[in-house]
């Protein structure tokens, strides 16, 4: 009998990252079609943009914005005057003063000297600290109004610019998410990409990213263009890599620390990357364990799914060492063979019924494993990847490896319970160690496994200082949220 007629699921987890910087941006609030996810804090906006004192003459040949300017003021020099006035207002933290010139300089010149934004930038930061003044209902409509105003004048008048679609859908998801549908912040902020490019900036990415995924998910985007716009993420997200400099690197590191994970969400669509994905990201994975079945069939199944073809050097060894070391027989396989095929659903269906036909408990538990092994890889789904670990665990006791499962897919879930890194995604961590240390008391020959994921987790806990901004104390109990929702204790990396 030949390997490719055979598969088994190995293992992919994430791995998170250490950052006690909690990064707005991250702060994911849409939902994935697989995988379960949890409402995130609303952040604050980002910082305004600099200030500038003085206004530079255009230069010879420049095209200024269409919109009034200082030129085209009644008196020139008056409004140049309440522009210097209510910024020099601005810096002294004098609001209402400032807003009262603001609103002179913005009903004669709003476009300033038609080279920059200022005058609409800084009506966006009036709007903004109105906002933050007052919890009346009706007066905060009324700011968000002008608000999103401003930020529509400042798109008709400097249409080549990302600040205000980026800005405008950043407030929108985050702050107003009632004053706008997903699809409308959604071609926001993909208008923002497209003028920026690789430039675009960090604070994008991570709610674009998981609006793609969500609308994709729910067929309100093509796949040609999420498949477009997922390849501009990653040279987006490399591009920020590559070019940052000091604490703005941080913020890339959190951006790829979701992002890229969000992105994984689309290896559940059939066709949407291609072989060379797939081989890139799964075959390092055999070569470090090429007679280890779970990961040759894991490897098998995914290069089959990416379309590759078996004539390739790589899949042919791949088929080898499954041929060598992990031939199946029996009636399991047929499920063996839609996995092996990627049929992930009919394979499943398969398991279930050998499942229910098998009278050896060990067995039935090994099959429960499988399946849960399958909606963590392939189909991303966390929540049934952990029911049927569970009920392995029920009709095997005494066994480790469903514990095992389930501490890797919550040590994986960083970029589902907050943005991938910082506090909301490290303190997964403490609960996927309560399930490797009750492998180890349920089945000390598991031992080994579990302290290998133990020792390579343990230091993407939550420091002490960030314990301690919390009033928090180490060794006291604690819950943790999102789909976890599990009792746990307190632990430090440090």
């Amino acid at each position: 009998m030949r390997f490719e007629n055979i598969v088994l699921i190995g293992l992919n987890p994430f791995i998170m990252r250490n950052s006690t910087y909690l990064f707005a941006i991250s702060c994911l609030l849409g939902l994935s079609a697989c995988s379960p996810k949890t409402a995130q804090q609303v952040p604050p906006p980002p910082p305004p943009p600099p200030s500038v004192s003085t206004v530079k003459p255009p230069q010879e040949d420049e095209t200024l914005s269409p919109c009034p300017k200082f030129s085209d003021a009644p008196n020139k020099d008056e409004a140049e005057t309440h522009y210097v006035l209510y910024r020099d207002f601005l810096k002294a933290n004098d609001w209402n003063q400032a807003f009262e010139y603001w609103q002179k300089v913005y009903a004669v010149a709003p476009a300033a000297d038609g080279r920059r934004n200022n005058v609409y930038a800084d009506g966006i930061r009036f709007y903004e600290h109105f906002l933050g003044q007052t919890q009346d209902s009706i007066q905060r409509e009324g700011y968000i109004t002008k608000l999103l105003e401003v930020y529509d004048e400042n798109d008709r008048c400097f249409p080549n610019t990302s600040y205000a679609p980026a800005r405008k859908a950043f407030d929108l998801y985050y702050s107003y998410p009632h004053r706008a549908g997903r699809m409308e912040i959604y071609n926001l902020f993909k208008k923002a990409i497209d003028i920026d490019g690789d430039k675009t900036s960090d604070f994008v990415i991570n709610p674009f990213t998981a609006l793609l995924v969500e609308l994709h998910t729910e067929k309100k985007i093509p796949m040609a263009e999420a498949q477009t716009y997922a390849a501009k993420v990653r040279s987006i997200v490399a591009y920020g890599l590559a070019n940052c400099k000091e604490k703005n690197c941080e913020r890339w590191r959190t951006v790829e620390g979701y992002a890229l994970v969000r992105l994984e969400d689309f290896e559940t669509v059939k066709g949407f990357y291609d072989c060379e994905y797939y081989t890139n990201k799964f075959y390092a994975e055999f070569e470090e364990s090429p007679t280890d079945c779970d990961v040759i069939r894991n490897v098998y199944s995914s290069l089959k799914w990416g379309d590759c073809s078996e004539a390739d050097a790589k899949f042919q060894k791949v088929i080898a060492a499954g041929n060598k070391n992990c031939v199946e027989a029996g009636q399991l396989q047929m499920a063996y063979n839609k996995l092996r095929d990627a049929d992930y659903r009919e394979a499943i269906a398969l398991f279930e019924k050998a499942a229910a036909e098998e009278k050896d408990r060990a067995k039935k538990g090994q099959i429960y494993v499988i399946i849960g092994q399958i909606y963590y890889v392939h189909l991303k789904n966390f929540q049934r990847a952990r029911q049927y670990a569970q009920q392995a665990a029920d009709v095997k006791p005494n066994w480790g490896e469903p514990y095992i499962l389930i501490g890797r897919l919550y040590a994986s879930s960083g970029p589902l319970c907050g943005p991938g890194r910082g506090w909301d995604s490290q303190i997964v961590v403490w609960p996927a160690i309560d399930m490797w240390n009750k492998a180890k008391r349920v089945d000390p020959s598991s031992a080994a496994e579990a302290n290998k994921w133990i020792n390579r987790y343990s230091q993407y806990m939550p420091s002490r200082e960030d314990v301690f901004l919390r009033n928090l104390q180490v060794g006291a109990p604690f819950r943790v949220g999102c789909w976890i929702q599990e009792d746990t204790t307190i632990r430090t990396a440090d």
